[in-house]
């Protein structure tokens, strides 16, 4: 859309969202002399701790200035949902909001438990925006680690590829493997640049692995990194994939690493063979 069309979007859409909240909602009075409903914008702009001349300019879609901390207040006060703030954010400047950070533990939804399973032969991880392993198949147990028998603080797949011998002799190109993920968890440190966490995990690995100081320095972002990984595994050896890293849509970050097995190649009969003696 050109400038004119999305600030009249802009408009449309803080106009609506206005109309929507009851002053009750807000501690306000009712009253009976309101002509339309919802706030009124001298309302709006007090909530949000903006004048209401400069309010009423951007609810006309009038071309001015804006910063991330107002648009933020303005989100707050017509108690946006994060879509929405980001959708106001999208016609207000043109770009991506801020990611808002949560501190909690993400769960793995019966549907994408459903999908982990029917996803038989493709070995298959679950992660947080932290690379915080939190759910996965069979077969990644299999052609991998057995999650399950490590500690909770220990299912990071970043720490994990720089510090299990095993992960790292695994990948014939692990470079080009723990560089992937590298690159998509620089994309989530630079969303979320609020959270502490990050700076703690980087300093702690950085003294653990001198491989991670090296390709942290690299700078690499990639939001979806698609990578093509052989794995010389010491029980069956040779296994070709093509990784996929897909985004789980909802409120929180989770991201489904997917090695499917290579067209052409045996890998998924050597899958089936590993996952035979899994439990053995």
């Amino acid at each position: 859309m050109n400038t004119k069309e999305r600030l009249q979007e802009l408009s449309n859409f803080l106009t609506a969202h206005r109309s929507r909240i009851q002053p009750q909602e807000v501690g306000l009075l009712g009253g009976s002399r309101r002509r339309t409903p919802g706030l009124r914008r001298e309302e709006v702009a007090t909530i949000a701790g903006v004048s209401t001349t400069w309010y009423t300019w951007l609810e006309q879609g009038r071309d001015i200035k804006m910063s991330v901390q107002v648009l933020d207040r303005i989100a707050m006060a017509l108690q946006l949902n994060e879509d929405e703030r980001q959708y106001l954010f999208s016609l207000a400047l043109e770009q991506p909001a801020p990611a808002t950070f949560v501190d909690q533990i993400p769960t793995i939804s019966p549907a994408l438990n459903r999908i982990l399973t029917e996803l038989h032969d493709c070995p298959t991880i679950v992660s947080d925006r932290r690379c915080h392993i939190v759910g996965w198949n069979q077969a990644a147990a299999a052609v991998f680690l057995d999650f399950a028998k490590l500690p909770e603080l220990e299912r990071n797949m970043i720490w994990l590829l720089f510090t299990r011998k095993e992960l790292k002799s695994l990948a014939v190109n692990w470079s080009d493997f723990a560089k992937g993920f590298l690159s998509m968890f620089r994309s989530y440190y630079g969303q979320y640049v609020g959270d502490n966490w990050y700076s703690e995990f980087i300093e702690e690995l950085s003294e653990r692995s001198k491989d991670f100081r090296a390709f942290w320095n690299e700078s690499d972002v990639s939001t979806a990194p698609e990578v093509f990984i052989e794995f010389r595994h010491a029980k069956v050896g040779k296994m070709l994939f093509d990784l996929t890293t897909l985004q789980v849509q909802g409120r929180t970050d989770l991201r489904c690493s997917v090695y499917t097995p290579s067209i052409g190649s045996d890998t998924d009969t050597k899958i089936r063979l590993l996952m035979s003696k899994l439990g053995e």
